[in-house]
């Protein structure tokens, strides 16, 4: 064989191991891409990926309907307990506007007994320096007792 034969056979044994280009003629240069990707790829793992995406959004949707049900049960305890913290805000609300006006009524009784009566409040206080000279000092052992509150009968 001559030199030109040689190259010749090489050139056609090279074509015969490489896949022709005419056909790859009909697809894109992305569906090629794939097609060769797809060749190197084990078709069994591609299944157990799959398989495990599938139980894995199985499990997210469980999940996502019992945070659902959680939210839902939360905004109807939500609802109940404002409802009832109002109802208990407006009661506690009307007991401080009771006892402010019971405080301003007896302090108003005290003033009028004690502008009627001016020697009664000397007998009162006398009696209460003796009481308080018989009683022996105590050490505050009730500290919220000692603060001064408008409903303290002592500060007046």
């Amino acid at each position: 064989m001559s030199v030109s034969e040689n190259a010749m056979a090489d050139t056609s044994s090279d074509l015969d191991e490489t896949p022709s280009i005419e056909c790859f003629q009909n697809y894109t240069a992305p569906e090629v891409f794939i097609q060769g990707i797809a060749g190197i790829v084990n078709q069994e793992d591609v299944e157990s990926m799959i398989i495990a995406q599938k139980e894995m959004l199985q499990r997210f949707e469980k999940t996502n309907e019992m945070l659902t049900n959680c939210n839902s049960l939360s905004m109807s305890h939500l609802k109940t307990t404002s409802q009832e913290i109002k109802k208990h805000t407006q009661i506690l609300t009307e007991l401080r506007k009771d006892l402010d006006s019971t405080f301003k009524r007896i302090s108003t009784m005290k003033t009028k007994i004690m502008s009627q009566y001016p020697d009664l409040q000397k007998s009162i206080s006398e009696a209460k320096k003796k009481e308080l000279e018989q009683k022996p000092v105590e050490s505050s052992s009730s500290g919220s007792a000692s603060t001064a509150s408008p409903y303290n009968s002592d500060t007046n």
